[in-house]
């Protein structure tokens, strides 16, 4: 029953221990599925799950019906056509950094965004080549195919590496398209949960810096060799610097202005996007602008500069990847895999959220996968989505993926037709427009100081994953980032926080007792919480910390009585001791014994429970004992375990609490569970946690009904009029604390309502009340 008085609330109901809720309130017994039955159900076909799969594997069959054609395609088309020279550029310009000629950028911007078109699931996302992939790609062909040396570097030689490099990069790209299939279709599409936001941060901040440095040989215009090595970086910049006596000056020039336009315009698009009706398209202005001066002015033949050259019409058929090249990559393309669909996935995820549709993790990587394999067996490179590109397409009005579909379109004809007119473009300006599109990764700097403030675990992530991307590489980077980001994990659960609560506010409201100062302590109960799951790694941590927290070590006050009691026993058949009204009293000198002598090689008789039978006195530890025996003192009778926040314990765990309980237990403390959740103690019974000393009485539903079930017992142990028995726990009272624990929560009105004509019930009620002091007064009143 629960009565709202105001913004407070009464609640009228008994003191719950997990079996009297069960037994007053009938559970639903439901069955739950195993692993085999999961199997079934994933393998049994119907007609229905068969539409329902092909409807989730063809996206494009549940939303190309319902496309609002008169309302959306001049949007799509308008934004197709800005994404479209914006991804003729971005493959031009990130050809460079896979070290393959630019015209095959052009391919890993067209054919995947076909396959996407069909099978992904995002309609704002623009897929395409990436910088943080592309530079991944290209460490791998770096690497197979090294750098010719400056004596070898003939035109026949040249064509031959850039030959050998295509092959690679559409190897590597083939096996990261077939590992992404694979995890789609066994759904593993939830890998991208373990790559955090402070993570990917970090990564893609490294891998900007990677690509700034990459890009300094073409705006230089200098030989520069690959090094994809741990500190490749460093030996990248050494022979920069080596060798900066011979940059070419017309194309540190153009490159700068480049750079320095490109900057200064998008400021002015991202500051004015709100007047603006579309981005102004600097990446094409500078591009046309670029070729038409390199053109008229003759840059190659006057300043030597490096131009892309004339692109290659029309497309090559198909290739099978290089097996051997295959074998040497597997690491490489699975973490190429992965970033790729992380990358894509969480810009995916911004756009559904914004735009309120959903998006299939496991389809996407379906999506991507095929995407891959088909562009690798075209000889393009690996892709993504490019977040410059996706916002191309989304801020100027982009509706779906036909849009996408029109960008391919513009890629095409290029491809055909006009890619002759792109010749005479240096390649220092598609360096510069690469590190244009780096601003938005750069400008992630800022974020360590806010983490720093918000959460020091998630910014330790950002410069560990940074620095390691940067001087390890991307591929170790990547994989030490991770090692290092769920050791994290493991560190905060291994040390959880773990805290002694007290009662604050006389309610129902428990809390950490050194952050308040109007708490209540029950006398002789102490209150224990850990809010991490308890499992082998951690359970020590927190058996040490219960022990910190109560004040002794149970097992050795154990070992201690039981030594005690065979002193004392030695000492009554010696005719030492003699037993009095009063107590024991020593009747001779105390002669001291070792504890070896006492333990006569029966250690494991000391951690048994302490046994009184064979006595003809009962030993009370609190009061006074013979001379030359002492035991530690114990000023508690109850510990109430809070296992709200222990979502799960393991078996190893388990074993070592069973033990941990006994300790107390067999030294007299009574031992109370409180919020553990739903199946806590189904688990504990199919281990056969439970035995004659723990028992499944001790789990309560609340820590307020257990210390209120505390109270209780130990008022009706000490009064001789009052005794209950188990049964009148679920009787009615009414328990109140003068200057202590108030509480109405636990009244409970009798079954048998008597109601008046107003429907006012009438109760009939026994109250105890229960003083806070060393005497307890109780009070019984019957209604």
């Amino acid at each position: 029953m629960v009565e709202p008085v105001g913004n407070h609330y009464i609640v009228a109901r008994p003191v719950y221990s997990e079996n009297s809720f069960d037994e007053e309130h009938e559970k639903l017994h439901r069955y739950h599925k195993n692993f085999w039955d999961n199997l079934k159900l994933y393998f049994r076909c119907s007609r229905q799950k068969a539409k329902k799969i092909a409807l989730r594997f063809f996206p494009i069959v549940s939303w190309l019906p319902a496309y609002r054609f008169r309302e959306w395609i001049l949007s799509d088309i308008i934004s197709g056509i800005n994404t479209g020279l914006v991804s003729v550029l971005q493959g031009l310009a990130f050809a460079l950094l896979v070290n393959v000629p630019p015209g095959y950028g052009l391919y890993a911007a067209f054919f995947p965004v076909l396959v996407y078109f069909i099978f992904g699931t995002s309609r704002h996302i623009s897929v395409g080549p990436f910088p943080v992939l592309s530079l991944m790609v290209g460490g791998v062909v770096v690497r197979l195919v090294p750098d010719s040396s400056p004596g070898n570097d003939t035109s026949t030689n040249t064509t031959n590496i850039d030959e050998e490099r295509v092959m690679v990069a559409a190897s590597v790209t083939f096996l990261s398209g077939i590992i992404q299939l694979l995890l789609g279709i066994l759904q593993f599409g939830f890998i991208v949960i373990y790559l955090s936001h402070s993570l990917i941060s970090g990564f893609t901040t490294a891998a900007a810096i990677h690509v700034l440095v990459s890009q300094l040989k073409f705006m230089l215009q200098l030989s520069v060799p690959g090094y994809n090595v741990p500190f490749g970086i460093i030996y990248t910049l050494e022979s920069v610097f080596s060798q900066i006596k011979d940059t070419n000056i017309a194309d540190l020039v153009t490159s700068l202005l480049v750079l320095l336009i490109v900057f200064v315009v998008k400021e002015l698009n991202d500051r004015y996007k709100a007047k603006l009706p579309a981005p102004i398209p600097i990446e094409l202005i500078v591009t046309v602008l670029a070729a038409l001066i390199s053109h008229f002015v003759k840059f190659k033949e006057r300043f030597n500069v490096a131009v892309v050259g004339e692109l290659e019409e029309g497309f090559k058929a198909p290739v099978a990847p290089d097996i051997g090249i295959l074998q040497k990559c597997i690491g490489d393309s699975i973490s190429i895999a992965i970033v790729a669909f992380a990358v894509a996935f969480s810009v995916a995820k911004v756009y559904s959220i914004k735009h309120d549709y959903p998006i299939d993790g496991n389809q996407e990587l379906i999506a991507f996968g095929l995407g891959n394999i088909v562009g690798g067996a075209f000889r393009g490179f690996a892709s993504s989505t490019a977040l410059s590109r996706s916002g191309v397409q989304e801020s100027t009005g982009g509706k779906t993926q036909i849009a996408g579909i029109i960008s391919a379109f513009i890629v095409l004809i290029v491809i055909l037709a006009i890619g002759f007119l792109l010749a005479p473009l240096q390649k220092s300006v598609l360096a510069a427009l690469a590190l244009g599109n780096l601003k938005g990764m750069l400008m992630q700097f800022k974020e360590v100081g806010v983490l720093w403030r918000k959460d020091k675990y998630d910014c330790v992530i950002w410069v560990v994953t940074f620095l390691a991307a940067v001087f390890l590489g991307l591929d170790i980077g990547l994989a030490t980032a991770v090692a290092f980001e769920l050791l994290t994990v493991v560190i905060r659960s291994q040390f959880p926080s773990c805290t002694v609560l007290a009662n604050v506010g006389r309610s129902n409201i428990y809390r950490n007792r050194k952050d308040y100062t109007d708490i209540y302590e029950p006398e002789g109960v102490k209150i224990f919480r850990c809010s991490s799951p308890v499992f082998f790694a951690n359970i020590e941590f927190f058996k040490e910390k219960l022990i910190t927290a109560v004040g002794f070590n149970p097992l050795r006050v154990l070992r201690k009585r039981n030594k005690a009691l065979r002193k004392i026993r030695k000492m009554l058949k010696k005719g030492e001791l003699q037993v009095t009204p009063k107590g024991l009293i020593c009747m001779a000198n105390q002669t001291h014994e070792s504890d070896e002598e006492l333990d006569n090689n029966r250690i494991e008789e000391l951690d048994q429970p302490t046994s009184m039978t064979d006595l003809p006195i009962q030993i009370n530890w609190s009061s006074d004992l013979p001379p030359g025996i002492t035991v530690p003192q114990v000023n508690i009778h109850s510990i109430v375990l809070d296992f709200s926040a222990v979502s799960f314990l393991d078996f190893s765990a388990m074993r070592v609490l069973q033990k941990t309980l006994k300790e107390f237990i067999r030294i007299d403390i009574d031992i109370y569970i409180a919020g553990a959740h739903e199946g806590f103690l189904e688990k504990l019974e199919r281990c056969e946690f439970f035995d004659e000393e723990i028992k499944p009485s001790m789990f309560f539903l609340s820590i307020h009904d257990a210390v209120l079930h505390i109270l209780l017992k130990k008022d009706t142990a000490s009064s001789p009029k009052l005794k209950l028995t188990e049964k009148d726990t679920n009787k009615d009272y009414i328990i109140n604390t003068s200057n202590g624990l108030r509480s109405r929560e636990n009244t409970k009105p009798n079954q048998n309502w008597k109601k008046d004509n107003n429907n006012a019930p009438q109760t009939e009620n026994k109250q105890i009340q229960f003083g806070v002091g060393k005497a307890i007064e109780v009070t019984v009143s019957c209604g």
